[in-house]
């Protein structure tokens, strides 16, 4: 598999990352084994997790499979801290929380390191300089390679990145941020990914193929019986995407792939793979065969013809001031 730069640092990763969001709740051990070796021997690198995935069992069976079924100097790993389960305060990026949280990832995937480590989401209530500082404690005592955030909104990422620039050698610089980002949802394209790509942050997408929607498997309001919009506790998360217009974009890609003889999820997942300043979405496979479907789209690039189509049926609303003003 294709390697590329995360963000403007000499880490490289590869451009389809695996996420384990389900791992330890839909997805046991023995699923979560099969999805690590797909990926691995396509030559994947990059794992995505947080201390919040099944409530920590995903960062705990990725640890069981380290060493014992992939080498651990083969992996990128990523993951997160911040997010709380607690109704009143959802995200708390305090300094303390922050570092107790990276210690408890640590020992539950049984390594020394992260490859790369995220503040999950904003947190209004503490000084951003005090939560950036965690990142900078985590960096410098080595229990952390990089640096990044996930769900920062344009302004945050932009104040965050400046600020860890303002003092090079002291303070470390942002390697990438983490967002929902898909033909279903191209808010990033307002404000986060001009600021990520002025600022030299890679893009990493989570949900790149809408939740599952733009495999087409919901098409013709089919809800297959095993799908994530089946579950109880999945399918609030899927129904976003399965409104109207919603369904106009997922008919272009399935015209798309039949034109190109491949598969929705195959034009899908290269279009927003080959975005500008993508550097890999982030794919929740549930078993491996799902995996290995979403892994063929490496040897796919979308013509520049379709690419236009897709990106027209898609378009969001970009409006004052996000274009120039003397336009309008």
């Amino acid at each position: 598999m294709e390697q590329r730069h995360l963000g403007r640092t000499g880490l490289r990763v590869s451009r389809i990352g695996l996420g384990t969001l389900t791992w330890g709740r839909d997805t046991d051990e023995h699923d979560a084994a099969d999805l690590m070796k797909t990926f691995w021997e396509a030559g994947g690198s990059l794992v995505d997790t947080a201390d919040v995935y099944g409530d920590g069992e995903a960062e705990y069976l990725l640890g069981r499979l380290l060493d014992g079924l992939v080498p651990r100097r083969d992996l990128v790993i990523s993951t997160k801290a911040g997010s709380v389960p607690d109704p009143d305060r959802r995200v708390d990026g305090s300094r303390g929380h922050l570092l107790a949280a990276l210690d408890a990832s640590l020992a539950r995937l049984g390594t020394d390191y992260v490859d790369v480590w995220h503040v999950h989401a904003y947190d209004p209530h503490t000084p951003l300089e005090e939560t950036l500082q965690a990142l900078d404690l985590a960096v410098a005592s080595g229990r952390a390679r990089y640096a990044a955030v996930s769900n920062f909104c344009g302004w945050q990422l932009a104040k965050a990145a400046t600020w860890q620039l303002a003092a090079p050698g002291t303070r470390t610089r942002l390697a990438a941020t983490q967002l929902e980002y898909s033909l279903l949802q191209r808010g990033v394209e307002r404000e986060v990914l001009p600021a990520a790509l002025d600022l030299g942050i890679g893009l990493l997408p989570s949900s790149p193929l809408g939740r599952g929607v733009l495999t087409g498997k919901y098409r013709g309001d089919s809800t297959p019986p095993d799908s994530r919009g089946a579950s109880d506790h999945l399918a609030p998360f899927v129904a976003p995407y399965l409104d109207d217009t919603a369904s106009r974009i997922v008919d272009a890609v399935a015209t798309a792939a039949d034109g190109l003889a491949v598969t929705p999820l195959q034009v899908a997942l290269a279009w927003i793979r080959d975005r500008p300043g993508v550097t890999a979405p982030i794919v929740g496979a549930r078993n491996a065969q799902q995996l290995t479907a979403a892994l063929s789209v490496e040897t796919l690039s979308l013509p520049d013809e379709i690419c236009r189509a897709l990106d027209d049926v898609s378009a969001p609303v970009h409006r004052y001031p996000d274009h120039d003003w003397s336009t309008l």
